[in-house]
């Protein structure tokens, strides 16, 4: 019998893993693989153990001085078994075999019915079936200290020359160099090394006494080298636009209409609203509105929902998930019909069904959770300009801000930051104080048009559960939603 070793990143990731995770701290393959099997002496159900080293660095800049900068070197093993629903786990930031060996006993005094397995110290090493989604790169040198600081000098300059209203630029550049490494007790080894930059800006204008702001940034699983001009540029205009836009806005009109959303980060609120409900723990535990009802209408035709982990390079991607998964597409509604869930094995093997690739955890100090990874709408067929053409009154949302969601009934609380009154077919003024409230589920059967230009966001998701946060991806065409409430403190036109 062979223990496998799955390397995503091509061979390089296992090596790395191994020198870094275990060799620099005197721990061999064999006395993981030991402590693995003597967790499943207590005849649990599936164990593993999670290694992990993380540097990350952030650097900030306001007022045209660089002000803040942070560099972190993080470290640990999480130890976790499985009997039934109950799950025992334990963590530490020193890998040490007598660390290892602390938490194993640690995790032990779960009993359970399950079956002993054992984990054998032979190894081969085998490739992943799927091809990498990122290079494993190390963003944080990838440029030295003074080019990085260059680089946020630069957007400043690139804001302020696009409007001489700008008063204020805020700029953030932040870089992670993530190795991972899980020993299963399947007998599998999996490593991935996984890269992650981001640079946001936010600009702020002045008119007649009156100061707006908007936003803009992106990124994804690469290095400084994807922020080139070109990039910047774009991010800069984009904050500008969205906060001169807003210096000429309106009060927002309140009651029921037809609401247009834009492409790309719009999709926020499907993520929010639709995405955490179709996540497999909280369907288990008949604690979402979506629960027990696969194969039915839940959308209006048309609408198809995938949770994408495989997209190369964006944010929310993954070579393997924090389980040792392969990352994969997963069709969660098609066509209006509910077709499935999100899974990691332990709730996967609980309802029966097969995991997605969905496990994520924040850090080795976290458990495992079924979590999204980059979560779109698929495009329809109908060209954007028809669809907003389409509107008698109503409001056109280009982009959204914060956003609450209760996951039990799916009911949505959005506020847009980008905003337009339509009237006729065509955009009259901006509006601001826009929120969007509404039922995740009811929503999707509102939908009356989708647009044919799926775009997804730049790179800049954060999605928060359970205390744990983890990079996402979001995206979505145009779409039609009708009859939705608008919360806002005008009246619109007569």
């Amino acid at each position: 019998m062979t223990v496998n070793t799955l390397a995503a990143n091509q061979p390089v990731a296992i090596d790395v893993a191994q020198n870094l995770l275990l060799e620099s701290h005197d721990l061999s393959t064999v006395q993981v693989e030991s402590v693995l099997g003597h967790i499943m002496q207590s005849q649990v159900d599936d164990a593993d153990i999670y290694f992990q080293s993380t540097r990350s660095e952030g650097w900030s800049l306001e007022e045209g001085i660089v002000k803040a900068g942070s560099f972190s070197i993080d470290q640990g093993v999480g130890v976790r078994a499985i009997s039934g629903e109950k799950t025992a786990f334990a963590y530490s930031d020193d890998v040490s075999l007598p660390s290892l060996k602390s938490a194993s006993a640690a995790v032990r005094e779960i009993s359970a019915s399950g079956g002993a397995q054992s984990v054998v110290a032979d190894q081969q090493t085998i490739a992943l079936a799927a091809a990498d989604r990122y290079l494993p790169l190390d963003p944080i040198a990838s440029l030295e200290a003074p080019a990085k600081v260059a680089l946020l000098e630069k957007l400043e300059r690139l804001a302020r020359a696009v409007d001489p209203r700008v008063k204020q630029v805020m700029a953030s550049l932040s870089g992670e160099y993530d190795v991972v490494m899980v020993q299963r007790a399947d007998g599998q080894r999996i490593a991935d090394i996984r890269p992650l930059v981001r640079v946001g800006i936010t600009v702020i204008v002045e008119q007649d006494g009156r100061r707006e702001q908007g936003y803009a940034g992106g990124g994804g699983r690469t290095d400084y080298a994807y922020f080139s001009d070109e990039v910047l540029t774009r991010y800069a205009r984009e904050a500008v636009h969205q906060a001169v836009v807003n210096l000429d806005a309106r009060p927002a009109p309140a009651g029921q209409m037809s609401v247009v959303l834009g492409p790309g980060w719009p999709g926020i609120l499907l993520h929010e609203a639709i995405g955490h409900g179709l996540e497999g723990d909280f369907n288990r535990k008949g604690s979402s509105a979506f629960a027990n009802r696969i194969g039915e209408r839940v959308a209006a035709p048309g609408v198809t929902v995938v949770d994408d982990g495989t997209l190369s390079g964006r944010r929310g991607s993954l070579n393997v998930d924090d389980e040792g998964t392969p990352a994969q597409q997963t069709v969660l509604i098609e066509d209006g019909i509910l077709k499935g869930y999100i899974q990691d094995t332990h709730n996967a093997r609980l309802m029966g069904v097969s995991p997605t690739g969905n496990g994520r955890r924040e850090s080795y100090a976290h458990l495992p959770l079924p979590r999204m990874t980059n979560t779109y709408m698929m495009a329809g067929q109908t060209d954007p300009a028809e669809i907003l053409a389409s509107i008698d009154r109503g409001i056109y949302a280009v982009n959204f801000g914060g956003g609450q969601v209760d996951i039990t009934n799916g009911k949505f609380v959005f506020s847009m930051s980008e905003a337009y009154w339509v009237e006729k077919g065509k955009i009259q003024y901006p509006i601001k104080g826009a929120t969007l409230i509404g039922n995740g589920p009811d929503a999707l059967t509102r939908v009356s048009m989708i647009g044919n230009d799926l775009a997804l966001d730049s790179g800049v998701g954060t999605c928060g559960k359970e205390g744990q946060s983890v990079p996402v991806g979001v995206g979505q065409p145009t779409l039609r939603i009708d009859g939705l409430t608008v919360g806002g403190t005008g009246s619109g036109p007569a």
